[in-house]
């Protein structure tokens, strides 16, 4: 290399830093780090939801303000998404005003959900305009109105100042719906007039964490009769009979009411609002909130009961959270605004204890037979004994998944792992169960741990803040124990799945050649053949294979992704036709042929397998406490 090059390149560098340097230094100037300290005024909102044939939501802000510099931030960090996924790409046609006369507004180069704004000297309030385009099609995102429903997310639709706590932002809110819709919201309505919605002030962090669910069919349950605080269960579905609840099936709504009152012992909240939407257009959702949560599945979730089994158990994680994640909560989760980033090294408790307890509380309510709460068990134990992502990654290191991969499809998740926090952290749960009710001489449970950790503070609906350490210490005093080495074992090392509850608890796993009432309902649901435990993968209905097992029958193979099976041993591949054939080389000793088309490239591969058909199941272990008996039994 010449001098001169050398010295262009030396100085092309210097620069690049300094100017980096700079950006990074002016954006840190000019966005006002968030204070607990109160807005000076209330930011008014108006969202009008009633163009549902377009799916647009239009919102009006005003937004009281002083002469000199003003940044706005759109949510970037979404409570209960635990990534930075506000929908910033929704957001459009954004315009500014004071006086009636127009305001240029500079998007911050290096935050781009931060815009800049020049107030001028004689403004009180910037007035703001845009819209929230809702996805109109699966692979923009999930659809938040249709013509018959809609879910207004209040993060979606507000623009707030920096430098402030959102808990000191005032907010009057409304909101209008389409011609005749009732509406269910933990929010506080002031008044309705027309169609026209407005809601007391309140704060604005209190406002996100309170969405609304709107439709034109609408049924409205109370879940606690004569109760001291209200529940209700607002089901808003596509149909009027989608929307019918059978007497029977309430009642198991109101048992699951019963049975976490009994568990927490305390309620931390005014009222609680389920929020649930049964639909084949409303994009499906799960996500908790203080006083209410959001929940989205397919339309036959009443009409069609027997068949709906598989999606019961998300109403008892979400009612869960209420006390484990909105009123306790880790304490990196504890910042001033929906702009700071969110610390999630502790998500093997906020979801992995909501996990296990939502199964637990589906069988003590009934909406889940005990039977199927243990084939989820067994399925989820079977899905991490073979999952070779265990030997190099941990299970705390899956809670930064949100922000890594922001929950799009991955090609090998069982070699990459995803969100399994919330499942493996489900299994770790079980295994300190079943350590404390070993200790105790099965006198004391998780049950005690809950009562004492979630029970604090009866009545208070201020978010109390925990770190690993206090875990620690409030499980000590229902068991001493080295419960810091048990957790940090299975949370921050690999190695072998944590299964040693399931023996505790007096279960094995094991496989045999059918699956269990339950997971064939699962299979008969999602449409698709599971082949996980024998040949490393499952078939969806159209025979495009999912979800390979790394270093499985499969993967040795050769198959990789977007890979579809046209035949097996030269017949046209059914799901029936690929279980005769595995079932068939057991006996055989002959390899199965499958036909598969990648791209344009048809090819055919030979499955060397004769293990026959695998599905996880649960055992007894003879002579052994049955403790999972005891787990999942209605609390007196």
């Amino acid at each position: 290399m010449s001098f001169r090059p050398a010295v262009r390149s030396l100085v092309r560098t210097v620069l690049a830093a300094t100017s980096t340097t700079f950006i990074a230094a002016h954006a840190a100037d000019t966005i006002p780090a968030p204070a607990d300290q109160p807005y000076p005024g209330a930011i008014v909102l108006n969202v009008d939801a009633s163009n549902t044939s377009q799916q647009i939501f239009r919102i009006k802000e005003s937004i009281p303000a002083k002469p000199g510099k003003l940044t706005l931030l759109y949510p970037q960090w979404i409570p209960a998404n635990h990534g930075p996924s506000g929908p910033l790409n929704q957001l459009a046609g954004l315009k500014l005003t004071v006086n009636g006369k127009p305001l240029t507004w500079a998007r911050d180069p290096i935050n781009v959900y931060a815009f800049h704004i020049d107030v001028p000297r004689d403004a009180k309030t910037v007035e703001v305009e845009y819209q929230y385009l809702s996805p109109t099609e699966p692979n923009q995102g999930r659809t938040t109105i249709t013509s018959d429903i809609l879910g207004v997310q209040w993060h979606s639709m507000t623009l707030y100042p920096a430098g402030y706590a959102t808990r000191r932002i005032q907010v009057q809110a409304s909101l209008t719906l389409p011609e005749g819709w009732g509406y269910a919201t933990a929010l506080d309505t002031a008044e309705r007039k027309g169609d026209t919605v407005q809601f007391k002030p309140l704060d604005l962090e209190t406002l996100v964490d309170s969405p609304l669910f709107a439709g034109r069919y609408h049924q409205r349950y109370d879940l606690d009769p004569g109760g001291k605080l209200p529940v209700h269960l607002n089901v808003f579905a596509d149909t009027a009979e989608a929307a019918e609840a059978r007497p029977e099936q309430i009642e198991l709504h109101r048992a699951l009411v019963q049975q976490a009152y009994k568990l927490f012992n305390s309620q931390h909240y005014a009222h609680y609002d389920f929020l649930l939407a049964l639909s084949e257009e409303f994009g499906g959702v799960g996500r908790e909130h203080h006083q209410s949560s959001e929940n989205g599945v397919k339309l036959d979730y009443f009409t069609d009961w027997n068949k709906t089994e598989s999606v019961r158990g998300l109403l008892p994680h979400e009612f869960t959270h209420s006390w484990n994640g909105k009123f306790r909560r880790p304490a990196g989760q504890n910042v001033l605004n929906f702009n700071t980033p969110l610390q999630n090294n502790l998500l093997w408790v906020y979801e992995g204890q909501t996990q296990y307890w939502g199964h637990v509380l589906s069988a003590r309510s009934g909406l889940l037979r005990p039977e199927s709460v243990r084939d989820i068990i067994a399925a989820t134990a079977a899905r991490y004994d073979a999952m070779r992502g265990r030997s190099w990654r941990p299970v705390e290191d899956t809670t930064y998944d949100p922000i890594i991969n922001g929950r799009r499809p991955q090609g090998w998740t069982s070699w990459q792992r995803s969100e399994d926090y919330y499942n493996e952290g489900a299994l770790i749960w079980l295994d300190a169960d079943t350590k404390i009710r070993e200790l105790s001489g099965d006198t004391k449970s998780l049950d005690n741990f809950a009562r004492h950790f979630f029970g604090v503070d009866n009545g208070s609906y201020t978010a109390s803040h925990y770190t690993f350490d206090d875990v620690v210490k409030a499980l000590n005093a229902v068991q001493p124990y080295d419960w810091a080495t048990f957790l940090r074992t299975r949370v921050e090392t690999v190695g072998p799945a944590p299964l040693d509850g399931l023996a505790r608890a007096g279960w094995k796993l094991v496989y045999t050649d059918t699956p269990t009432p339950y997971l064939k309902g699962v299979e008969e649901r999602s449409k698709s053949a599971d082949f996980q435990y024998s040949l490393g993968f499952s078939v969806s209905s159209e025979g495009k294979i999912e979800a390979l097992q790394w270093e499985g029958v499969g993967f040795q193979a050769g198959l990789g992704g977007s890979t579809t099976i046209m035949a097996v041993n030269g017949t046209t591949y059914k799901a029936d036709v690929l279980r005769t054939a595995v079932t068939a080389a057991k006996t055989s000793g002959k390899p199965i042929e499958l036909l598969v088309k990648k791209g344009s490239k048809i090819r055919t591969v030979m499955l060397d397998y004769h293990g026959g058909l695998k599905y996880p199941r649960l055992e007894r272990i003879e002579g052994t406490p049955d403790r999972l008996q005891a787990i999942l039994a209605p609390l007196k």
